[in-house]
């Protein structure tokens, strides 16, 4: 149980670290090659400007600093990091759309971590984890 706990924590601390790569590409702060400043999103058929990209860049702090939190939550064994990581993967989810090709992948972590969730769950026979 302790190895799905250490993948887990690995896969959505990763996680976490690319909506930093987000923010820093969407505000701009720099230049990410994966992640190419635009000011359209939905593959190009939403305009948002660049005020509407530097709050599209503070979502993806927010769900950055969401997966930190929810990792606390569970290392230090408090409950309340299961609601915040489903909201902070919902978040995580409706960026990914918005921002689909550079982003898809995402997707792939987001259902990741919910399998590794799911299986935690059913294994212990509820959300605890100690």
């Amino acid at each position: 149980m302790k190895i799905l706990l250490y993948v887990a924590v690995a896969i959505a601390a990763a996680h976490g670290l690319i909506h930093v790569m987000g923010f820093v590409a969407y505000w701009p702060l720099a230049a990410i090659a994966e992640l190419p400043y635009k000011t359209t999103l939905a593959g190009g058929r939403w305009e948002v400007g660049g005020m509407g990209m530097r709050v599209f860049a503070i979502l993806w702090l927010m769900a950055a600093l969401g997966f930190v939190l929810a990792l606390a939550g569970l290392l230090l064994e408090h409950d309340w990091w299961i609601p915040v990581m489903l909201g902070t993967i919902a978040l995580s989810t409706v960026l990914i759309l918005l921002d689909w090709a550079p982003a898809y992948r995402g997707a792939v972590f987001n259902a990741v971590i919910l399998v590794l969730m799911a299986l935690a769950y059913f294994v212990r026979g509820g959300v605890s984890l100690r």
